[in-house]
């Protein structure tokens, strides 16, 4: 079976629905709130469990009750968190606006997450015997960087999400495999404007992008090999959160069965749009049958 390994945040979701996101100074009177395990890397790991791959996290929770449901949520759908770890304080929180349009802003308050800028002892037998190393940048970096370089030591494929946007250190790049930004971030790295320009920049930084495009869909680019373009199911979205997440956890998923790169994005791509029409991060991520139903070729 494909094993995954997830080094990243764990937060909890703390998300408000409103009409219209309020502009700076603005009040608005928001319909609905909700508190939903969540986190970049708590995300991918379980998009990357309900896609049939066994997952183990590593990462921190705090010493409070939202650590307790972040963990358990994480059991609950089938992650291994023996490398999760429970430390002094309150766990990461996410401040989550959600609009009638299905897009989002958010705050990101690391709380536990920023005690992992290291791999504790064991943590790298996590990783030995995984098919990828799945990276995001709500750790700080350091912590990430130590993950990705014992990945390469073992020849595990690295997937990295370079979100929160922020310059990278050249050696994370050097010891990056899979690049997946959104376009945003793609333009923050580069500098370019043009998606496909971007995406042609960043194989100067790593081997291998997917530039995620939202409803647009998805281009990959490899040193060496042709651009392809992949097309984003036609739907209507009900909120965005955790939809990249669920892309890069289905990736690495598809990748590790070996699947042709054009139908591992395809795979991707559907799973995202099953998950951008349910609220919330990980409640809305799909299983694997619902995916291999939407999945066409």
């Amino acid at each position: 079976m494909t094993h995954i390994a997830v080094l990243g945040s764990t937060n909890m979701d703390l998300v408000t629905y409103v009409a219209k996101a309020p502009q700076r100074g603005e009040t608005v009177t928001g319909r609905e709130f909700h508190t939903i395990p969540g986190g970049k890397g708590a995300n991918q790991a379980i998009a990357a469990a309900r896609c049939g791959a066994t997952v183990s996290m590593i990462g921190a929770v705090g010493n409070d009750a939202f650590g307790i449901r972040l963990r358990d949520t994480l059991e609950h759908s089938g992650v291994d968190t023996d490398f999760l770890r429970t430390v002094e304080g309150p766990s990461g929180t996410a401040h989550i606006v959600v609009d009638d349009e299905g897009g989002n802003s958010i705050v990101v308050i690391p709380g536990a997450n920023g005690t992992v800028d290291h791999l504790a002892p064991g943590d790298e037998g996590a990783l030995t015997n995984a098919d990828a190393l799945l990276l995001q940048l709500e750790i700080p970096l350091d912590g990430v960087l130590a993950g990705a370089e014992a990945a390469r030591r073992h020849g595990v494929r690295t997937v990295l999400t370079p979100s929160p946007a922020q310059p990278l250190p050249p050696e994370l790049l050097e010891a990056t495999d899979l690049l997946i930004p959104n376009e945003y971030e793609a333009i923050t790295l580069t500098g370019r404007i043009d998606p496909r320009e971007a995406a042609t920049a960043l194989l100067d930084l790593v081997p291998e992008v997917v530039v995620t495009l939202g409803e647009a869909g998805s281009l990959y680019v490899a040193r060496g090999k042709e651009p392809l373009a992949v097309p984003a199911s036609s739907v209507t979205a009900v909120d965005s959160t955790g939809a990249g997440d669920t892309f890069a956890g289905a990736l690495a998923v598809a990748l590790a069965e070996e699947r042709p790169i054009r139908e591992a994005l395809m795979w991707a791509s559907a799973a995202a749009a099953l998950s951008v029409q349910r609220e919330g991060a990980s409640a809305s991520m799909p299983y694997r049958q619902e995916i291999e139903a939407q999945y066409t070729a």
